[in-house]
Formats: C-alpha cells, sequence, structure tokens
C-alpha cells in the first residue's frame, strides 16, 4: 500500500470555500474530470448535515501496459461521499474508484476546516493499494504509478480550485470595493 498526504490553507472563508467546492468542476486545470453527476443528497433533519453523493466521470492516459494486463480503456469513475455539518463548520469527502477497482483501490479523504474568519483548512490524504498479491513486484510498480498520477491530479485540483475560487470571491471583493 502506497500513501499521499498533504495539507494547505485556503485565504478564504469556510462558507466560500464550502460554496466554490460545488462548482470546482468543469475547470482548465483538470480536463480529466468530464462529468459529474450527484446521484444522491439529502439533509439530515436532527442535524441539519448535507449528505451529497456523486460519481465523476474521467479520462485518464493509461499506459499501455496496463491496458494489456488488466483491459480496461481511459474512462474511469469514481464515487464521491461528502458530509458537510454547517453547524460545526466541517466538510468531510470520501471518494474511491469504481473503474478497475478489482485490480486497484484508491480511497481518498479530504477534509475542510475554518482556521480562522478568512482561512480554511484543506487536508488531503489517499491509500493506494494494488489487488495483486502473487505480483508484488509489479503491485508495488503500479502503486507507484498510481501514487504519482494522484499527486499530478492533486496538484492540478488544488490550482484548479484556487482559480475557481478566485473568479467567485475575489472578483466580486474587488467589485463591492471600487
Amino acid at each position: 500500500m502506497h500513501f499521499f498526504s498533504q495539507t494547505f490553507k485556503y485565504d478564504h472563508p469556510w462558507s466560500h470555500v464550502i460554496i466554490g467546492m460545488w462548482h470546482k468542476y468543469p475547470n482548465p486545470h483538470c480536463t480529466h474530470v468530464v462529468t459529474v453527476d450527484v446521484v444522491d443528497r439529502s439533509v439530515d433533519p436532527e442535524t441539519g448535515i448535507v449528505r451529497t453523493e456523486r460519481v465523476l466521470g474521467c479520462k485518464q492516459k493509461t499506459p499501455a501496459w496496463i491496458v494489456k494486463l488488466f483491459g480496461g480503456s481511459e474512462d474511469a469513475f469514481v464515487r464521491e461521499v461528502s458530509y458537510i455539518d454547517p453547524t460545526a463548520q466541517t466538510a468531510t469527502i470520501t471518494s474511491v474508484n469504481l473503474s478497475l477497482s478489482q485490480f486497484a483501490t484508491c480511497l481518498e479523504r479530504i477534509q475542510y476546516i475554518p482556521t480562522s474568519p478568512c482561512q480554511t483548512s484543506f487536508s488531503q490524504t489517499a491509500e493506494i493499494q494494488a489487488r495483486m498479491a502473487m505480483w508484488r513486484s509489479m503491485a508495488d510498480k503500479m502503486e507507484s504509478w498510481l501514487v504519482q498520477r494522484f499527486e499530478q491530479n492533486a496538484r492540478l485540483g488544488k490550482a484548479g480550485f484556487s482559480d475557481v475560487l478566485r473568479a467567485m470571491w475575489e472578483t466580486k471583493q474587488h467589485e463591492v470595493a471600487s
């Protein structure tokens, strides 16, 4: 199993980050995400927690050796479940790949928590595991490639989300100030 982890802060209030979260895709940095479909959304009447389940459709350039060995295509799907607690001001998102999950899984966890009235902490972890016990060296190679791909997409995601937040909030703040 291989791991990925990162933490940083957005210079935006938690409420702005959460609103921006729903507008993250499409963006020019994350062209691999081509569809986002809401499967279910509900609000717990007692806690006010919003639970949303989405399926993201992605196009990835898969190495030829993986396609030859396992089949498949560049089309991939990811299940994402989020819990937004407006009272506690926390947002927790988990996602897992649906495509080729019999060979490898990537379990991602994201959390947004306010650190001040105008800053929000972002933490992201991913556990990546190939399911090829007989071929440990090939499993290690595949996990390493998947971690590299995940890290590359995480950088693109950060850049894309920063642009979304800038477009949604900073432009409006400058307009109000003028």
